[in-house]
Parts: C-alpha cells; structure tokens; sequence
C-alpha cells in the first residue's frame, strides 16, 4: 500500500497549474498547425464550432472554439487528415 506523505493545507496559496493548463486549452495550438498544413477556415458552424477544410483532401471538419483536451485536439486532426499528435 503506497502512502502519501505529502501534507495539503487548506489554507496555502499554492498556485495550482492545473488550472492554468485547463484555461489556456488547445484551441490556438490546433489553428495553427491547421494553417501551417494549409487549412483554411470555411465558414460559421453551430453554437461555438466553425467548419474548416483541407483543399488537400477537400475534407471538411468542426474545430471547437474551446478545445480543452489533446484527444480532441487529436481527433480535429485525424479529421483533417494530418498527421500530428498533441
């Protein structure tokens, strides 16, 4: 049985980086490698998604506006047919 000998107080200002990595998302990072594999954006999607292509493949594909998970960020990329792994 592993123990914990890490002590937590309620009380401490210890900046949590979880929480900040929660914040920032993946949203900017997956545009980017869209732009730089020559995706361009296509139009408005539903509620917070905008619809992308790939004139490669002539693919078309949803990119969340708030990506919090590399699975998902993975998942636009499968979709978009490029190979790149967060």
């Amino acid at each position: 049985m592993r123990q914990s000998h890490s002590t937590f107080s309620p009380n401490s200002t210890a900046p949590t980086v979880t929480a900040e990595i929660a914040v920032a998302g993946f949203t900017r990072d997956v545009k980017n490698v869209l732009r730089e594999h020559g995706c361009e954006f296509f139009r408005q999607g539903k509620g917070d998604h905008e619809v992308w292509w790939n004139p490669t493949t002539g693919k078309k594909f949803d990119v969340d506006s708030d990506i919090k998970s590399r699975h998902t960020a993975n998942a636009v990329m499968k979709q978009a047919s490029i190979d790149h792994k967060f």
